[in-house]
């Protein structure tokens, strides 16, 4: 006889997860119990990236080949242990602990993206910059990512490279507190037109796709508030099951693939290396976007 429900002990508390025979990414053979079990070994590493910050969720009933929509409002009833955090009239849930994401991903959240602004702070403690294919299978997409990656080292700053888990790359640098979301903007537009004057047969800054052509995008306006990206370690809805994972250096120069790093690769990487965006230290911009912008 087939399950209908499994219940999983989270301390004090116990989730009932129904159908858990369900698949949901059939290609990666990842049922539903499987892709709880899986959160539950990436949330030390992913729950660093979303707490704090507003939630919004990519939910797929019946699993990656069904439809889907985007969740926003915290679903109700919602368990005790599960905090959350009004914004104008969203409910968000606010991604903070293992209960919650594994309530969250039994309900069939398949993907996790977060505010690039936090619930309690103005100032962004975060730059990135989209790096964004137009093309469907982009071979240049690492040689891109190591060119952003040396501009910014030409000014003295550190960043990691993250896949998206889709066929992009985020640039993520932790910084202190200081600029607003305005000027890190700024900051974006300097880079990204002059990686466009140094590159510009691999790179543009046209916002409309069409006016790309097969150009990489920079897309340095959708680090902002109210806007949204794929946290660190963050599932997609692919069919391999991929993950939003942060590489190391020589990953980047070595030409990885975003559909190398997976649901059932990614834990154990993380067990035997650890997370490279975490050992990235904080970088005091301000300074930096003073001198180049001519701030006073």
């Amino acid at each position: 006889m087939i399950k209908t429900k499994t219940v999983v002990r989270l301390g004090e508390h116990e989730l009932a997860i129904s159908h858990p025979d369900k698949p949901i990414w059939p290609e990666a053979g990842i049922t539903k119990l499987k892709y709880v079990q899986l959160l539950a070994e990436l949330a030390p590493f992913l729950l660093p990236y979303t707490e704090g910050r507003y939630l919004t969720t990519i939910r797929y009933p019946e699993g990656i080949h069904g439809v889907s929509f985007y969740q926003k409002n915290c679903p109700e009833p919602i368990p005790e242990y599960v905090r959350t955090s009004k914004d104008g009239s969203i409910n968000f849930v606010v991604l903070d602990s293992v209960e919650t994401l594994l309530w969250t991903g039994s309900l069939y959240s398949l993907e996790f993206h977060v505010s690039s602004d936090e619930i309690d702070n103005p100032l962004p403690n975060t730059w990135m910059l989209d790096i964004d294919p137009s093309l469907d299978e982009e071979p240049r997409l690492m040689e891109a990512t190591e060119h952003v990656l040396q501009a910014l080292d030409s000014l003295g700053l550190s960043a990691a490279a993250k896949t998206s888990g889709a066929t992009g790359v985020q640039i993520v640098m932790p910084i202190e507190r200081g600029p607003d979301f305005d000027e890190l903007r700024r900051f974006g537009k300097f880079l990204s037109e002059y990686l466009v004057a140094r590159q510009p047969r691999l790179f543009t800054v046209e916002r409309l796709k069409k006016d790309r052509g097969p150009l990489i995008y920079l897309d340095y306006l959708q680090h902002y508030a109210g806007k949204t990206l794929p946290a660190p370690y963050s599932p997609r809805a692919r069919p391999m099951a991929t993950v939003s994972t942060p590489l190391t250096r020589d990953e980047v120069r070595k030409d990885v693939k975003p559909t190398d790093f997976h649901l059932l690769n990614v834990p154990q990487r993380l067990r035997e290396r650890g997370d490279p965006l975490a050992a990235v230290p904080r970088q005091s911009l301000g300074p930096v976007i003073a001198h180049l912008l001519g701030k006073k």
